[in-house]
């Protein structure tokens, strides 16, 4: 086709091209062959054999059509090479998720464990297996945070045996002595009131994760009003035999360890988040080291 390179040069050369296009008639060209691509889609079928017909028989020698396409093929690509400026990523633009709406893993601060592994050895119905990894990330809407940092909480046990029910919400998740709130026995349960509405994606509660314990009744519950009548929805509970009367549960037991137990609140709205328990594996007392929230403001 060409004897050598210095023939192909004349070629091109003869086409009276720019070699050293400005990075502005580069994303010019760029753009245009783009529509080009996307109108030759929408155009029909009989149309493009039409044009191929036509230059097949046309008295064009065939090579030199050829020839033709691989100059066409060899100037785009020059063309749209990207500089260093310019990725792929700046063509195609990033998709948005079904909803329209981009999410971000949370970044949820974990404490210093205080066991290696999740030893298995208690009796508990209905307990699921450790991951065995850590965590995989949890996704929620950008801007959302923990909305429950600092908030006031109430409590079934107004005096509690050790600590105090600010404790709950005061950003400290170590496992160590003196971080922890102690609960009267049997079931018992804290409210913590956000002070405003939230569409809430996920809650994360501490018990105790000094030494591996399964928390009996672990019920979740959210509402607009402090009496949970209005809007209130049930977002986790394991109370699997209904001994706090608020319904069978159906999700498992779990062990406690320096990862919390991460709830899915969906993006429910609330203001108010409860949370039940009764007793351990350990002792008939209640314990919280943390109770985090996170949401964004109500729309």
């Amino acid at each position: 086709m060409f004897k050598n390179e210095d023939d192909f040069k004349k070629i091109v050369g003869r086409l009276n091209i720019d070699d050293k296009p400005s990075p502005g008639h580069r994303e010019s060209l760029r753009r245009q062959m783009i529509s080009v691509f996307d109108k030759s889609g929408e155009e029909p079928i009989t149309k493009s054999r039409s044009l191929r017909s036509t230059i097949m028989k046309s008295p064009i020698p065939k090579l030199a059509a050829a020839a033709a396409v691989i100059i066409i093929v060899v100037i785009g690509a020059y063309y749209l090479k990207p500089d260093d400026s310019t990725t792929m990523v700046d063509i195609v633009p990033k998709q948005p998720t079904p909803t329209g709406t981009q999410l971000v893993a949370l970044d949820i601060k974990l404490p210093k464990p205080m066991f290696v592994g999740t030893p298995q050895d208690v009796k508990v119905e209905y307990l699921e297996k450790p991951l065995g990894k850590p965590r995989p990330p949890f996704y929620a809407p950008v801007g959302t945070k923990n909305v429950a940092i600092g908030k006031p909480v109430t409590s079934t046990d107004e005096f509690p045996i050790i600590g105090k029910l600010e404790w709950i919400t005061d950003g400290d998740k170590e496992g160590a002595d003196g971080s922890f709130v102690e609960l009267g026995p049997l079931e018992q349960h804290l409210t913590i009131d956000l002070e405003a509405e939230y569409n809430i994606y996920a809650i994360v509660v501490w018990h105790y994760h000094k030494e591996p314990r399964v928390y009996f009744d672990v019920v979740v519950q959210a509402a607009s009003d402090p009496d949970f009548t209005v809007n209130a929805s049930t977002v986790f509970n394991n109370d699997i035999d209904n001994s706090l009367g608020l319904g069978v549960g159906k999700d498992m037991h779990y062990t406690e360890t320096a990862e919390g137990k991460l709830i899915d609140a969906k993006g429910i709205r609330a203001r108010h988040v409860r949370l039940h328990s009764n007793g351990n594996t350990t002792y008939d007392v209640n314990h919280y080291i943390e109770v985090e929230v996170y949401g964004k403001a109500a729309e």
